[in-house]
């Protein structure tokens, strides 16, 4: 009489008992997951490299995926969702607001489009941050509220030239200034700003008149900015480039040069902006000579809902007419009323606090683990919520063992680990985390488990250069 054996192959064996080891492990080749995904991904042009999970439901701050596998979201969708996943509030106004009208178009006047800017300006200016705010252009997304910023700076470049607005040639005030390590966009200008050779090098010649100098080097900004420079973008944090500070020096001396010759300083606060320091804006403790003419934001604005808006001075504002700039999308009443609610909700005094305090717990953690693995932590960077922990390796194991034990963190510049929650997540949320970040450390560093790397976690990421 036979006896009955298993034919199951050696991988099969291998995916139960990392199933049964880990908390969250990752969907295996032969699960409902992995066959949706292999019906899917044959027709999406492949713009980003995911991990196996396929996220279906979110809470507060955690995401379960379609085999109802929770976890933790240490990275609020890039830092956007800070105030959590699916918001009740937020969901009664998109139910109410798509019941009333959605879109019309900016050939007419709605009442949210214009509420949002009035309450955009108002908040800025008695937040201590740009002083100068007076006007606001709404779009869809950072790299279009970038785009109009780069626009608006090249139209002050040629009135303050002197030329003729109809007069192509021989502009010389039409260089733009950024800063190597930042991150700008992926839209033609906004690419053109993000000098990352990797990424520009596909699409080629880019826009030209683009200059790139080195964040925080004071002493190199007299021969980057000269009387040919229309406008410098700056990030006071850079997010993707590996949570790197601006120091207060480098920013006052960014304003008196750009005055000294006349550009328009912008700041791209899309990341770092909107309370996520524990501020309204990043630059909301600079003193005013150390102020932008224009500032951008997006991400948290829309707490997920596509929205991105550009604050100008009055001086930038009155060089734009009708005409120059304009967007089919940009301001309709869902996006604008979803947005006045959430930036009411960023711009409160308490949620601004409560992120410092958070601040406080996240950090220290951070310095045990940092103390535990004197090897492999460095420097611990960020503000607020916005923090960075540099690694000397490649850190991307790192993330793949977080996950697969209910934790979400991503990555940004090189090797480093990036934490960007929802500015809600409560303290024990974050003791939490920290915990599931020292198992997933443990296993990679002291158990020296075979793991493999999460690719693809930041918008550039640089460990697949």
């Amino acid at each position: 009489m036979a006896v009955p054996t298993s034919s199951s192959p050696e991988s099969s064996y291998q995916n139960i008992a990392k199933e049964a080891s880990l908390p969250n492990a990752d969907p295996p080749s032969d699960s409902p997951t992995a066959a949706q995904l292999r019906q899917h991904t044959p027709y999406m042009v492949a713009t980003y490299v995911r991990p196996p999970p396929l996220m279906v439901k979110g809470e507060g701050c955690y995401l379960w995926d379609a085999e109802n596998r929770r976890y933790l979201d240490f990275t609020a969708g890039i830092a956007v969702n800070s105030l959590g996943h699916c918001d009740p509030e937020m969901t009664k106004l998109i139910a109410q607001q798509a019941g009333t009208l959605i879109h019309a178009s900016n050939l007419y006047n709605n009442p949210w489009t214009g509420e949002l800017s009035k309450l955009l300006v108002t908040k800025t200016v008695a937040s201590g941050a740009m002083h100068s705010a007076a006007k606001v252009f709404v779009s869809n997304s950072g790299s279009e509220a970038n785009e109009a910023a780069i626009k608006f700076a090249r139209k002050v470049g040629k009135i303050r030239s002197g030329l003729s607005l109809t007069q192509h040639a021989n502009n010389p005030k039409y260089e733009l200034v950024s800063f190597h390590n930042s991150f700008h966009g992926r839209t033609l200008g906004s690419l053109s700003a993000t000098p990352n050779p990797k990424y520009q090098a596909p699409f080629s010649p880019l826009i030209p008149g683009f200059k790139y100098g080195t964040y925080n080097y004071i002493e190199g900004l007299h021969s980057l900015i000269t009387s040919n420079t229309a406008g410098v973008l700056v990030e006071p944090i850079q997010g993707e480039g590996g949570v790197n500070v601006a120091t207060t020096q480098f920013l006052k001396a960014l304003r008196n040069r750009c005055n000294e010759v006349g550009a328009v300083l912008v700041y791209d606060e899309i990341q770092c902006g909107l309370s996520r320091t524990g501020t309204l804006w990043a630059h909301a403790n600079l003193p005013k000579e150390a102020h932008p003419d224009i500032l951008t934001t997006a991400k948290a604005l829309g707490n997920g809902f596509p929205i991105g808006a550009t604050i100008v001075s009055e001086e930038v504002a009155n060089c734009v007419v009708t005409g120059d700039h304009g967007t089919t999308f940009g301001g309709n009443p869902l996006a604008c009323r979803l947005a006045h609610y959430i930036f009411s909700r960023l711009s409160d005094p308490l949620l601004q606090s409560s992120v410092l305090r958070k601040e406080k717990t996240f950090v220290n953690g951070l310095r045990r683990l940092q103390e535990q693995f004197p090897n492999q932590v460095g420097e611990i960077r960020g503000r607020g919520l916005i923090l960075g922990m540099q690694m000397s390796t490649d850190a991307t194991p790192i993330v793949t063992a977080c996950r697969e034990r209910g934790l979400l963190v991503i990555t940004c510049g090189t090797n480093t680990l990036r934490f960007v929650p929802p500015l809600i997540i409560s303290e024990a949320e974050i003791q939490q985390g920290l915990r599931i970040l020292e198992t997933a450390m443990e296993a990679v560093f002291e158990r020296k488990e075979e793991v493999k790397g999460t690719k693809g976690q930041g918008e550039m990421p640089l460990e697949e250069r």
